[in-house]
């Protein structure tokens, strides 16, 4: 719900920026005339400049934003009742509730540190990440993602928490259901 709220506020925010960018450069054309010919063309090649930015950048940005993982912080619809996993972080270690799980099912990731911050991630078997949440002392922090394909996947932790923190992970199953 709260990263329902943050995600709105994000794009109303954007939106204002982009408004605020859309009116300066609608009036910035207007007074070109009165500088000299080499202002005029520096100011000819900024906004070339701009908008080869835009098309190099901004593109791109809004093409690929459905590959990041936003679903994996809302809701999960399909599959009926949620299973729930506690998962717990110590340095340098996870402790999972359940190494099972169904695929098409939705699951309920409660993640808690008995310690210090760590960064729950969640990989696939070719190590691309497909949901994560932070593990904070004295906070459970609600993480729901329905898994479609069975497999092994790995949770690492993606904050550096000490020395051991390059092996801290656990693995769950992702099963097809029965």
């Amino acid at each position: 719900m709260l990263q329902d709220i943050v995600w709105i506020i994000s794009l109303v925010l954007m939106a204002v920026v982009g408004l605020g960018w859309g009116f300066v450069l609608l009036n910035s054309g207007a007074r070109e005339e009165n500088y000299a010919p080499l202002q005029q063309r520096a100011y000819r090649l900024r906004a070339r400049l701009f908008w080869g930015l835009v098309a190099v950048f901004g593109v791109p940005m809004v093409l690929t934003l459905s590959d990041l993982p936003y679903d994996a912080v809302r809701p999960a619809q399909a599959g009926g009742e949620a299973q729930v996993v506690d998962a717990t972080g110590y340095m340098w270690r996870w402790e999972l509730s359940e190494e099972r799980i169904e695929a098409g099912r939705p699951v309920e990731f409660r993640v808690r540190s008995a310690d210090i911050n760590h960064g729950f991630a969640i990989y696939d078997e070719e190590l691309k990440i497909v949901a994560q949440v932070q593990a904070m002392p004295g906070l459970t922090n609600t993480l729901r993602h329905t898994f479609t394909r069975p497999g092994t996947y790995r949770v690492l932790c993606l904050e550096y928490c000490g020395l051991g923190h390059h092996n801290m992970f656990a693995e769950f199953t992702v099963e097809e259901r029965s």
